[in-house]
């Protein structure tokens, strides 16, 4: 039976974290989907010979057509079967102390010498150890994960002219050094949530391998135990960024335990440093916030004798990937059916767009940002414009257009003089005089037409 395929931006974040050499149950974790659905898609990947250049320049449409095949069988795992029958002891006994997972990988490599190595090793335990012992403790390497989420208490700000208004504060902190960011915004939807997380990675000059949000709705649509459905808009920032979205599981602080206890060091450290000014502006706000932030991400940790500061520096820096040199534009997406006219109206804007006059009556999705519209079938596209505002208006591709319109378009007086030369200059003189005599411009149009048509 056919497989139901996968959305194209979760194919691209597994084939990117197969070429970053990831392991297939790493990848099934991090893409949140099953590792059979992985193989299967890594297979297909493995069959194409294609290189990965290529890969990212093809369209949704041509991957879903490349991927997009009928299920195979799934094959057992003899490797991964042993493994999992050994884990709870090996739970059990590295809870001895002194005890490391170098010290059990060499023991079971030993036993098992076609096994896992090291690292496939210390992730299924890690796995194992999250399901089996919630309270685990992670610890964070370099680049691996950026926390996010809001304070619950609020700032304010004091417009000129305006009663005073709150606004949210949202926290980003790197696992590894937890150097922390903070940001006043307007409130917690994607359209806020999206250009914060965006500045975190500018302000920390790289991106993590992963970020992992809260279950609110700018990032997660549907939170799940297992698969958690994420915000498609979310979704791909993160892939235009390169990095992968972990959320936390609902009702699991401890998942996200950096950031729980940087929103109390904001609370202390930050929200009583500047809650006495009256900053008229988000801009102006932020501002006192980073002069804050700085002197907290510069203070040293608690019984250490460096800062967040100079561990990052140090440690986490260089690790963390390189930034996409533009910028992330936020789309929008709605559903609208084409008009006998061969136009699509923009809700938001109330302006028409025209699509190619074969989609009249079809239902399409218009995605468009602050500059562009791009209208699809699917995934195809079918039409692409430059956004406008102008209300009860329309945008038109004369390409569109069914070919008894575009005759329209292309009345003229020079092309109905051109074409009444052409059949005999008697004919000229009286288009000529037609045009002098109808005041009306439609009306003159319709006269030409007629009297073209019977001189043909």
């Amino acid at each position: 039976m056919a497989n139901n395929s996968i959305a194209m931006t979760k194919l691209r974040t597994i084939i990117r974290l197969y070429e970053e050499r990831m392991g297939l149950k790493t990848i099934a974790v991090m893409a949140r989907t099953s590792r059979n659905t992985v193989k299967k898609y890594i297979k297909t990947w493995n069959s194409l010979k294609m290189s990965f250049d290529e890969f990212q320049s093809r369209s949704d449409t041509e991957l879903h057509d490349l991927f997009c095949i009928t299920e195979t069988p799934v094959m057992p795992n003899p490797r991964r079967e042993t493994l999992e029958k050994l884990l709870p002891e090996i739970s059990k006994e590295l809870g001895r102390k002194g005890m490391t997972t170098m010290k059990q990988w060499q023991k079971y490599i030993k036993s098992h010498p076609d096994g896992y190595g090291l690292t496939q090793f210390r992730l299924s335990i890690q796995r194992y150890r999250m399901v089996n012992n919630p309270s685990m403790r992670m610890e964070h390497k370099a680049e691996d994960k950026m926390f996010v989420d809001y304070t619950g208490d609020k700032l304010w700000i004091y417009p000129h002219g305006e009663p005073p208004r709150q606004v949210e504060v949202f926290v980003a902190i790197l696992g590894c050094s937890l150097l922390t960011y903070v940001e006043a915004v307007a409130g917690q939807s994607k359209e806020d949530f999206i250009p914060a997380c965006e500045n975190a990675f500018y302000f920390y000059g790289g991106v993590p391998q992963a970020v992992v949000p809260d279950n609110l709705k700018a990032a997660v649509t549907r939170a799940s135990r297992h698969e958690s459905i994420l915000n498609e808009e979310f979704e791909r920032f993160a892939e235009h960024y390169g990095v992968t979205v972990f959320p936390a599981r609902v009702r699991k602080p401890r998942d996200k335990a950096p950031v729980e206890n940087a929103v109390k060091l904001t609370y202390k450290d930050i929200f009583t440093d500047i809650e006495h000014l009256h900053c008229p502006d988000l801009k102006s706000l932020n501002a006192a916030i980073l002069s804050s932030l700085e002197r907290h991400n510069n203070n040293l940790l608690t019984n250490r004798n460096y800062s967040r500061r100079s561990y990052f520096e140090e440690i986490e820096r260089e690790a963390l990937g390189a930034l996409t040199p533009i910028r992330y534009q936020i789309k929008k997406h709605v559903m609208a059916t084409v008009g006998k006219d061969g136009y699509i109206r923009l809700g938001e804007d109330i302006h028409y767009y025209s699509v190619p006059h074969t989609y009249m009556g079809k239902k399409l999705k218009i995605s468009y940002t602050g500059e562009d519209v791009q209208i699809f079938d699917g995934y195809t596209l079918v039409a692409s414009h430059t956004r406008s505002r102008l209300q009860f208006k329309h945008t038109t591709n004369p390409e569109h257009l069914h070919p008894k319109h575009k005759a329209v378009l292309e009345w003229s007086p020079d092309a109905f003089i051109k074409e009444a030369a052409g059949i005999h200059e008697d004919v000229e003189r009286y288009i000529r005089k037609v045009m002098e005599k109808k005041r009306y411009v439609d009306q003159a149009n319709k006269s030409c037409v007629s009297s073209l048509w019977h001189a043909r």
